[in-house]
């Protein structure tokens, strides 16, 4: 009888193993197919600093006001994302010689770049919203070496904000995102919980105390 519970024991060890991987497998493609849905209809917008030094971060900012300013009211119009990607994909070289303008009135000599592409970006919290990990097209706005920390916002829909840390994203802005978003992605976007999966096993606690009878 011994021998019978200790082969149930390791049989249902298994089975709880396999049917972790199965969901954590089920999870797995499901937030990706969400991150998918969320970034195929948004392009980030980041504007990398030279370096980390005091004075190449306070130009960051000077640079992405300027660049912010100019660009939202070409973009306010824009209903779909080949719109938006049209306007900025031609506001490029301006973005550079913005760049590159305020860069020399402000005593330095590097020079800047604009691109759009593709990338990896990690979790991202901004406000009170968050964006997940993954792929998205972004335009890149790089400030000399481009090895500085960066600022970012969401260009399209345009939702670029002044201060990070206690921005929240205006309602009519929410009522975009919600119009381009089905309701999932939407829900994944504002979401005020961090995911988390958290799996206690009971069963294997019971099946221990099982086999020490």
């Amino acid at each position: 009888m011994n021998y019978l519970c200790r082969n149930i024991f390791y049989f249902c060890l298994l089975l709880i193993f396999f049917s972790l991987l199965l969901f954590k497998a089920f999870h797995s493609v499901k937030e990706e197919i969400l991150q998918n849905g969320i970034a195929s209809e948004i392009i980030r917008f980041h504007v990398i600093a030279n370096s980390n030094s005091a004075e190449d971060q306070a130009l960051k900012l000077i640079v992405k006001e300027a660049l912010t300013d100019t660009l939202r009211p070409r973009l306010e119009h824009a209903e779909t994302i080949n719109e938006a990607r049209s306007i900025l994909k031609n506001s490029l070289d301006e973005m550079v010689s913005i760049s590159e303008k305020i860069i020399n009135e402000n005593g330095f000599n590097y020079t800047a770049a604009a691109t759009i592409e593709q990338g990896y970006f990690p979790l991202k919290v901004y406000g009170d919203l968050s964006l997940p990990p993954g792929e998205y097209e972004a335009v890149r706005v790089e400030l000399g070496s481009a090895a500085g920390q960066n600022w970012w916002c969401i260009m399209f829909p345009p939702l670029c904000f002044v201060d990070a840390t206690y921005s929240v994203v205006p309602d009519s802005s929410k009522d975009q995102l919600k119009y381009l978003l089905t309701d999932e992605e939407y829900d994944a976007v504002f979401s005020k919980d961090e995911p988390q999966i958290k799996v206690k096993l009971k069963i294997v606690s019971w099946l221990k105390d099982v086999l020490e009878q």
